[in-house]
Parts: C-alpha cells; structure tokens; sequence
C-alpha cells in the first residue's frame, strides 16, 4: 500500500512539473511567470477527489499538457465514473448547434452523456451514483458562448441534489475588457441567460461564484461550489490558447474577434464558417467594401455553412486583433454597421436570431435608425457600471 502512495505521488508530480514545462497559455505581450491552470494544479484538488465516485464536465480542452484530464485522472486513479460533454462534443468535433448524442469514449472507455443534445441540464437519474463533479471547460468570455450556461445548470442539478462542483479555472483570453448591452430578460436563451453584458471580463471560476452568489440558479438555490483558481493570471493580457476551445475558433485572432463578430450570426452576413479563418473574416456576396473575397464550403466542424458554395466579398479582419491594447473600441459596431448600410434593409438583414445575441432588440433598432457607434455604445453605460459592481464582489484576480 506505501508503495501504490508513492508511486501515486511521483506520478502527481511528474504530471504537475509536466504541465507546467508545456504550459503555452502565455501573453502574447510577455510572460514573467508561467500561467497554471486549476487543472494543473493536482495537489490543490486530488484530495478532494479521495473516495468519491466523480463526474467530469469536460471536453478537448480540458488538457493538462498534452494529456487529457480525464485520462490524468484515471491513471492517477480516481474514481471516474462518467463524463458530461457540453457543445462540440467530449473531443470537440461537433458544429456549433449541432445535436451530440450519448455514447462512450473510445480512448477513456468512459461513459459520455451529452448536454446538448436531448437535454442541457442532468437529470437527477444520471447523477445517483456520483458524489463529487468536476468542471473543466476553457471558455472565451463572451455571453453566447455556450459553456457558462452549462456550468450554470450543472450547479443547478447539484443544488438540487446536494452534490459538490469543482470548478478548474482557465484564463478568460477576453478578461481584459467590459462591453455590449446588458441581456435583457425576455430575450433569455442558450445563448444568453444572465444580466450581463456581451463581455462581462471574468474568468468562468469567477462567472461560477457570480451565479451562485446572485442566486441565479433556479429557485434560488446555491451549489455547494468550489473554485481552484489560477496562478500567475493577468486578466489585463491576452492569452495564446494552446486548444482551440471550438471547432470554428481557431486561432487567437478568432477568439478575440469572436464577440464582435457573432453578432453577424442574427444576420445574413457570413463570418467565414466552411473558410480556414472563420471568426477572422466576414462577408456577403452582396457587400463590397473591402477587397477580401472567400466563398464557404462544407468542412468538419462546418457543415454546411451560411452561404454555402457562394463567393463573399468581405473583409479580413485578423490584423485588427494585433493590436487589441491599443484600440479602445473592442466590441466593435462599425463593422456591423458598415455591413447594414452596404447591403440592406431590416427584413433582408436581420433575422430573428439577432436579438438572442444581441440580449436586446434595441440595437436592431439603433442600426436601422442610422445611430453611429459611439451613440449606441453612450447608451450602454449606466447598464454596465452596475455590472461592474456586481462583477466585483466575485473576482479572483487583481
């Protein structure tokens, strides 16, 4: 038995000191310490796992290294029991709204149960024999990204059953900014179920505490959760992710373009899905400002996309990212803007999909009403000074 303690413990450091050597989450600007993940950080959490049967809520990015946290944490032998995959799939493979079935891991051999499929929250059946669940995603930090609303329910059901969550924290690569409309409450959906803005500048640890400690789960019930957090973390720094935390962010540049440019999702402008630089490009075959063209075909990770076998003429935005501290317009409107005014009127540009994104339905209104950025983006502020008193209360990091 001392011998299975010791190799336990060798194997948790050479795992830890590992991570950190590989570790590429670094700022783009210059590290002086390396980041460390909370999934990293095996000695902060491996003794909360001891004698639990456990759940994971995990997907392809959910590495420490260049091995998966589940497959870490079954060598190291804790009681894995099933994991939980949110949108994209446990590896990722999956289009953005793309119904994922339950199935098993062929790596792992774990049981895998999708939370985008039939349902987005547990049910109490799947978590009878679990007594801890671990949450391990990367998210980008923008309201309709899909993975805080599943820790959202997560914590939901393990309220409900009195079951613990540890959250494994990973950098927000958009923690260093607040921006957008607030989401309104009629317009509450999977993309958006919060009052908060577009970008809210939080870490999903810190979103987590946010949830709870707002009492927005359902019945105003709070989880019994647990955040480890991050080391050496600068929120006031972009992040090189080492994974793409989804099929159609694949670099930097997207993810850091991703909240302006979801927006174009409620329209009929494409944003480069079915392209090799989706998120870093938009168009429309009827829009010619800009020289850029590209024309979308069915790929993995992007089947069939808008626009599909159509040439665009567009825009290629990826140089705008390399300079994201010097530029004070973050979110930025013109390029929707722009798009409108070039293409058309409401009923051919907008769908109704625009106000689930937005939060609001005024910003539709203040586009078609000709009002420029700078005066939808005055109307934001109040809105968003009470956020940030809210958002204070919950912060991990200076």
């Amino acid at each position: 038995m001392h011998k299975i303690k010791s190799l336990i413990v060798l194997s948790l450091v050479l795992f830890t000191f590992q991570a950190c050597l590989q570790n590429t989450q670094q700022p783009i600007n210059g590290p002086v310490n390396y980041l460390i993940t909370g999934a990293e950080q095996t000695e902060a959490y491996l003794p909360l796992l001891a004698g639990k049967k456990i759940a994971v809520v995990a997907n392809h990015s959910s590495m420490l290294g260049d091995t998966h946290l589940a497959d870490t944490l079954l060598l190291l032998n804790a009681d894995i029991v099933k994991v939980f995959a949110p949108e994209h799939g446990f590896r990722g493979l999956a289009d953005a709204g793309e119904y994922v079935e339950d199935g098993r891991d062929v790596r792992s051999g774990l049981p895998v149960i999708s939370l985008y499929g039939s349902t987005r929250k547990p049910s109490h059946e799947s978590l009878e024999d679990i007594d801890l669940i671990l949450f391990d995603l990367q998210d980008v930090g923008a309201r309709f990204y899909t993975y805080i609303y599943t820790l959202t329910y997560i914590m939901e059901v393990a309220a409900e059953l009195h079951i613990p969550v540890i959250v494994l924290d990973r950098p927000n690569p958009n923690g260093f900014y607040i921006d957008g409309p607030v989401l309104e409450e009629e317009y509450a959906s999977f993309v958006g179920l919060h009052p908060v803005p577009i970008v809210y500048g939080m870490t999903i640890g810190e979103y987590g505490k946010m949830v709870n400690g707002e009492y927005w789960l359902a019945n105003g019930l709070q989880c019994d959760l647990t955040v480890i957090p991050l080391k050496n973390y600068d929120r006031n720094k972009l992040y090189k992710l080492p994974v793409k935390p989804s099929p159609n962010l694949p670099n930097w540049q997207s993810v850091y373009l991703y909240p302006s440019l979801c927006l174009f999702e409620g329209t009929v402008v494409s944003v480069g899905r079915g392209t090799e630089t989706p998120f870093t490009i938009y168009g429309h075959p009827d829009f010619h400002i800009g020289s850029y063209t590209f024309t979308p075909e069915s790929r993995p990770g992007a089947k069939h996309p808008k626009l599909e076998g159509v040439q665009c003429n567009g825009q290629n935005l990826s140089g705008n990212a390399e300079n994201y501290m010097e530029v004070n317009d973050h979110l930025n409107l013109q390029w929707l803007i722009s798009a409108y005014e070039a293409i058309g009127n409401d009923s051919r540009f907008f769908i109704p999909y625009f106000e689930k994104l937005a939060g609001t339905s005024n910003l539709r209104k203040q586009i078609i009403a000709g009002m420029s950025a700078e005066e939808i983006k005055s109307g934001w502020k109040d809105d968003l000074e009470k956020f940030k008193l809210i958002r204070g209360k919950y912060l991990l990091y200076e």
